[in-house]
């Protein structure tokens, strides 16, 4: 193996910089009011402002143009299907230099789910892609992920909403919440039970369809807050009657989960990369405080206390980072999908993340409470990161189970 990053990804990284510097920067130094002031940023329902919309669609569009958007999409789609070794490595460098910065997740997203060429849509059939592609491609046009259910979270082959054929359409009915985008979407990639069957034996029965949300019958009914915000991203969709044509039909009927997972599988590399790079730059303000800051006529990082508290993050980031590139690695150069090495990424690093911003926040005394430094913000979002795409504690049982069944391989 070599940690060492190409030059082709050097370049890229190198180029995604300049490009944040002078167009989103500006755009962010512009509209800083309405970006950073919550009671501006959201309306009264909980949704975005209009305005910050558009910003984030003008985000979108310029980094497509720029060749950003769409640099981990398939070739298929119009991508350029750059491996996951460099999109771990892109959210990396992402989260260690524009760490809590409002209008950078709207750049690019190396494993998409409401942005961008998401694999999923590889399922579609020619004429969908012809007609709706190029407005996903551009950045135009937005997606949500229409899987999770009040009662369907870690389990998802427990979900209830049901599409029943009527003719050359189906029609859907149930509900889904805590969908990311969903108050803000153009299309749903929905997920629906077609064979109830198959469904109970986990064998399949489960279908995944393309739904334009201006559809009648698909309805956002509202928005849910998250901690520490008096808005949020994810919403709750109500079902009723919807009718699909027949020709929406992602992949195979009765054969949607596999899409589900793999999709989810890619976004819980792409979400460590993200916990990495915040991780590290929590560490450099530690660093850098306790190099300032003094107590008792001498600088904190004098005491065994705080040198303690830094060099634990640093072995924390340290394993989290090689496991990661470890397991893109092996993605890349074995073309599978190590569902053990995944999910032990993906719990370690968003675990990893809060400990270190815990840290941080400790060795900045007071200030490290407040909103100045962006420091709780990083904490409130570590302590998120740890419930979607699988709670730790379902990465824990994946990773037991794949042991007990005889996979004791770590190389």
């Amino acid at each position: 193996m070599n940690f060492h990053p190409s030059e082709d990804t050097v370049q890229i990284i190198s180029g995604l910089r300049q490009f944040i510097d002078k167009v989103v920067i500006p755009l962010e130094e512009d509209n800083a009011d309405l970006l950073y002031n919550e009671r501006n940023y959201y309306l009264e329902n909980g949704r975005r402002h209009p305005q910050v919309e558009e910003l984030r669609k003008k985000v979108r569009m310029e980094s497509a143009k720029a060749g950003f958007y769409t640099m981990f999409g398939a070739e298929e789609l119009g991508g350029e299907d750059l491996g996951p070794v460099t999109a771990l490595l892109v959210q990396e460098a992402i989260g260690k230099y524009y760490s809590n910065r409002k209008l950078i997740e709207a750049i690019v997203i190396p494993s998409p789910f409401t942005n961008g060429l998401t694999p999923v849509l590889k399922g579609l059939r020619q004429e969908l892609k012809d007609e709706y592609i190029e407005g996903i491609r551009t950045g135009e046009k937005t997606l949500c992920f229409g899987l999770t259910e009040p009662d369907a979270g870690s389990d998802v082959w427990g979900i209830k909403t049901k599409a029943v054929k009527d003719g050359n359409e189906w029609v859907i009915n149930g509900t889904k919440q805590w969908i990311t985008n969903s108050p803000y979407a153009d299309y749903c990639m929905l997920f629906a039970v077609t064979n109830p069957e198959l469904q109970q034996k986990r064998k399949g029965g489960i279908t995944c369809f393309f739904v334009d949300t201006k559809s009648k019958g698909f309805h956002v009914d509202s928005v849910i807050p998250v901690m520490g915000e008096i808005g949020g991203d994810a919403g709750i969709i109500s079902l009723d009657n919807l009718r699909v044509p027949e020709e929406n039909i992602i992949g195979e009927l009765d054969h949607g989960f596999t899409k589900a997972m793999n999709g989810i599988n890619n976004g819980r590399l792409g979400m460590s990369g993200k916990c990495i790079g915040m991780a590290q730059w929590a560490l450099k303000q530690a660093v850098d405080y306790a190099n300032i800051r003094q107590t008792f006529g001498k600088k904190i990082g004098e005491y065994e206390t705080i040198q303690n508290m830094l060099a634990e993050s640093a072995m924390d980031i340290y394993a989290a980072r090689n496991m990661a590139l470890h397991c893109a690695w092996k993605i890349e150069n074995t073309n599978t999908q190590p569902v053990k090495e995944i999910s032990m990424v993906k719990a370690y690093c968003t675990e990893m993340m809060g400990r270190v911003f815990d840290k941080a926040m400790q060795i900045h005394g007071g200030m490290g409470l407040s909103n100045e430094l962006g420091l709780e913000a990083g904490y409130r979002l570590a302590r998120i990161l740890r419930v979607p795409d699988g709670t730790s504690e379902i990465h824990r049982r994946t990773i037991a189970r794949s042991l007990l069944k005889g996979d004791l391989n770590f190389s």
